[in-house]
């Protein structure tokens, strides 16, 4: 297929495991309507952001895959006849868990799954108590729709990502998100943040040659334990061509259900004009698998 009509759900959450499931639901129903073939949901869309703090009865929110959100999931994509993009707690096993998307085909049925390979832990984003690296690698997903480069949030800084995906024959790269301001920063560099962020994906479309769809969260939620603190979640979701230029974008304040069609054979002339992958010296990489070049 040459055109793609994806929508990227920029969404708001709150402490309750149902109401944020339905109001996914609502949106993937709202998406189909505008003519969606593929929707794409933020990361960790079951709950609110659990990874502000280090606790362990958040490890209660994880789920096996398959699960009861994929089972949700799956009569929504069926019902709809709409492939989805969902961000999961994964859990295998006790003290074994991942941050997980899974790619549900038009029918319902699980096309594949990635786990989050690179994991932060920064100031309210303990991710590494919670999350184990993924053990899947950067390996495409296959869809009735194309091949899917699924990588989740904190990955979206790391060219070899983008790059492996690319190689590995995916026809877009899908970012489920969530990232935000920290309310204590100055503005210049909260800003200066979102700009970082949407310019670094950006350049994943332009150096690989194909489109980019990043979803992000949107509105505040509180510190669970300190008064008047939070992550201010930035939204800004996108959608990206192979050449960068946004074809669609959200604003930052407002949940909003964005859709656009891809040409995902703009590849192939952009690749023809752009021959990033042609010239590439792969001869002379080596120090990449180096940690630092002492």
């Amino acid at each position: 297929m040459n055109n793609l009509t994806v929508a990227v759900l920029q969404l708001t959450f709150s402490e309750d495991l149902g109401a944020n499931r339905e109001h996914c639901a609502a949106a993937v129903a709202e998406a189909a309507k505008k003519g969606a073939t593929l929707a794409v949901l933020p990361e960790l869309h079951n709950s609110r952001y659990f990874c502000q703090t280090e606790d362990v009865s958040r490890f209660d929110l994880a789920e096996p895959i398959p699960g009861p959100s994929t089972d949700f999931f799956a009569a929504v994509a069926r019902r709809l006849g709409i492939a989805l993009v969902l961000s999961l707690f994964e859990r295998r096993t006790a003290g074994l868990c991942h941050n997980t998307a899974v790619v549900l085909d038009k029918d319902g049925a699980i096309a594949g799954c990635y786990r989050k390979m690179h994991i932060p832990d920064d100031p309210g984003y303990y991710e590494k108590f919670y999350f184990t690296p993924g053990d899947l690698g950067f390996q495409p997903v296959k869809t009735s729709l194309g091949t899917l480069g699924i990588l989740v949030c904190w990955d979206q800084w790391f060219p070899e990502a983008a790059r492996l995906m690319a190689l590995a024959g995916a026809e877009l790269l899908i970012y489920p998100t969530a990232i935000g301001y920290d309310p204590r920063e100055e503005r210049t560099d909260q800003q200066n943040q979102l700009q970082a962020w949407l310019t670094i994906q950006r350049s994943h479309a332009v150096a690989n040659g194909i489109p980019v769809v990043s979803a992000n969260r949107v509105g505040f939620e509180p510190h669970p334990t300190e008064k008047n603190y939070g992550i201010e979640f930035w939204g800004n979701s996108f959608v990206a061509d192979a050449q960068g230029a946004f074809l669609a974008r959200a604003g930052g304040e407002e949940e909003e259900i964005l859709v656009t069609t891809l040409d995902l054979a703009k590849a192939e002339a952009t690749r023809r004009i752009w021959p990033f992958l042609r010239d590439r010296r792969i001869d002379a990489y080596g120090d990449l698998l180096k940690r630092f070049r002492d």
